[in-house]
């Protein structure tokens, strides 16, 4: 079980979320671990830069032919509005449909040409692009890069083309339930700030979603101290310094809009989401407490307890012979059929608990068995994605 006794769960509020028919924890105090010195001085060297613009560099240098370069914006749909909610996400599907010097076939030819990977992801804190090359085109993936986030045309026949898109996009991770577990996760414990927000954002607003719009959030998100270059593998900390600064050197280093681009620090708070959902025949629960940030001391600790707490899935054949006591006591009693640990960080705040999927009457059980009586107090958030939405 989770005995949430230790000092890295001492505040002493739960989120439960449900994604099921119907509808949490005792952590183990935290491992010392004693890190092998002489493995730490074998790993790679990371150097950073800071050019003058606040633009840092970073990179990792491996042996080999191959590198992989990048750059991550400090700018997810944490920083959008109810009315923009889900632009960051539109934006990284209008980046690859041309630029003032490339078309969008063009581009696609010249990247399978050299043989290079050109690919783009956006989450809640961040939107990353990145390639992936030969040594010899790390120049050229920094020109391709700037190209696609700086000199992205955003026309308008490219906006109306992708809103069916993203819209088909949306259908299908609806069908996922992980996803919409985890969208009602945040959804319940941060609901009165960005992080509360889906990534893809609501439909109407992919519907409705201008140019303009597109082009303020760019203006006010894309600036030098928002943002890293990230290089590894077979990269010269030393040339992609000059080469980030041939390319984006001419970054602003302020937004040019007056948008605000510094939420309030997310609060997590308690709170019920219920969702019906007529096609499920097994429940789908997430119980989750708040976590800590990236930067928190005890952010290791935690992904410690997360690797100990482990996974378990019924058909992996392990039966109840695994090392987690907590799969140990769902497996041997049956209560459920799958379950992972979760550990989600963010700048100031994070999620930790566990995900379990099972039937509908074993749930409850399972759910007491995790929980270890911590729902109390009104200290209990929930969540329900059911066929009824019933109270349980």
């Amino acid at each position: 079980m989770i005995r949430a006794t230790s000092r890295l769960l001492v505040r002493p509020r739960l989120l439960c979320l449900s994604l099921s028919r119907s509808l949490s924890t005792q952590a183990p105090a935290p491992a010392t671990a004693v890190a092998d010195p002489n493995r730490l001085l074998s790993s790679p060297q990371t150097r950073v830069t800071t050019l003058p613009s606040g633009l840092r560099v970073a990179t990792e240098m491996r042996h080999g032919e191959t590198a992989t370069v990048g750059v991550w914006i400090d700018a997810g749909s944490r920083y959008e509005t109810a009315e923009n909610n889900g632009a960051a996400h539109f934006l990284e599907h209008l980046a690859f449909k041309g630029t003032g010097r490339r078309t969008q076939h063009g581009l696609e030819v010249e990247i399978e040409n050299r043989g290079a990977h050109l690919n783009a992801y956006t989450s809640r804190e961040q939107t990353v692009y990145f390639a992936k090359c030969f040594k010899s085109d790390v120049d050229w993936s920094m020109d391709i890069l700037s190209d696609i986030l700086l000199h992205s045309e955003l026309a308008r026949t490219s906006v109306e083309r992708e809103r069916s898109v993203i819209v088909r996009e949306a259908e299908e991770v609806s069908r996922q339930y992980e996803e919409v577990i985890m969208d009602l996760l945040h959804e319940a414990a941060y609901n009165n700030s960005g992080l509360g927000m889906t990534i893809l954002g609501p439909e109407n607003n992919i519907n409705t979603l201008k140019q303009h719009q597109f082009r303020a959030y760019i203006d006010t998100h894309y600036t030098a101290p928002r943002m890293v270059i990230c290089g590894v593998g077979a990269v010269d900390h030393d040339e992609l310094v000059a080469t980030s600064q041939k390319y984006w050197g001419s970054l602003p280093v302020a937004p040019r809009t007056n948008y605000p681009t510094n939420f309030d620090p997310a609060v997590f708070g308690g709170g019920e989401v219920r969702q019906a959902n007529g096609e499920l025949t097994e429940a789908h629960v997430s119980v989750a407490f708040e976590g800590t940030s990236w930067s928190d001391d005890e952010a290791y600790a935690l992904m410690i307890i997360q690797s100990m707490l482990g996974t378990w899935d019924r058909l992996s054949g392990a039966g109840a012979k695994v090392p987690s006591l907590l799969a140990q006591e769902l497996a041997q009693a049956e209560l459920c059929h799958s379950f992972n640990t979760l550990n989600i960080s963010y700048k100031d705040t994070g999620l930790f608990g566990i995900y379990l999927i099972g039937d509908q009457e074993t749930m409850p059980t399972a759910l007491e068995v995790t929980i270890a009586g911590r729902a109390r107090d009104g200290w209990l958030t929930c969540a329900f994605l059911s066929s009824t939405a019933r109270k349980s």
